[in-house]
């Protein structure tokens, strides 16, 4: 019931943004001194290797905690496999969390469908609470190289305010 109320407030609000809405939600990068550290995490990835996030420390990161069933998670991946071809020259790395109850089987089939070039993990409940409580997908977070938090935007937002944090944050 829970997941349901979540994807039609989510379907909801993909359908129903606007310049507005998204100017109010668009995160901004905060100043180094009001950033707080990304709790670390290892997880699996696709290929059952581990992934911490403390080893990318050094690079900025994009970490976008997602689910398939989410419609605007399904529009950000795009977006994401765009940056991460063009940044990661520059220090730049994209995480995904898929968040699905199903686990890989239904995330291993959606990201070789699209794709997706960067390491995607599945999360659990442990990994969703240190990043205070995953209450709607996507959320993501924009880790700095120093391993703190610089900006979070929770639910759909331009693919703009995102370049426009890594940009400002690769410099």
């Amino acid at each position: 019931m829970k997941k349901l109320m979540l994807v039609l407030s989510l379907c909801a609000f993909g359908t129903g943004c606007n310049s507005e809405l998204e100017r109010v939600k668009a995160a901004s990068v905060k100043a180094p001194e009001k950033r707080n550290p990304a709790p670390d995490f290892t997880l699996k990835d696709a290929n059952g290797k581990s992934l911490k996030l403390s080893d990318y420390k050094g690079k900025v990161v994009l970490l976008n905690f997602w689910a398939t069933w989410c419609g605007p998670c399904r529009l950000e991946i795009p977006w994401f496999m765009d940056f991460e071809q063009q940044f990661k020259d520059r220090g730049f790395a994209v995480i995904g969390v898929a968040m699905d109850d199903e686990g890989w089987e239904v995330v291993k089939p959606y990201i070789e469908k699209m794709k997706v070039n960067y390491r995607v993990v599945v999360g659990d409940e442990m990994t969703a609470a240190r990043y205070g409580g995953i209450d709607a997908m996507p959320s993501t977070f924009i880790i700095d190289r120093d391993g703190k938090i610089a900006s979070v935007h929770v639910g759909l937002v331009s693919k703009s305010s995102y370049q426009h944090d890594i940009e400002q944050l690769l410099q």
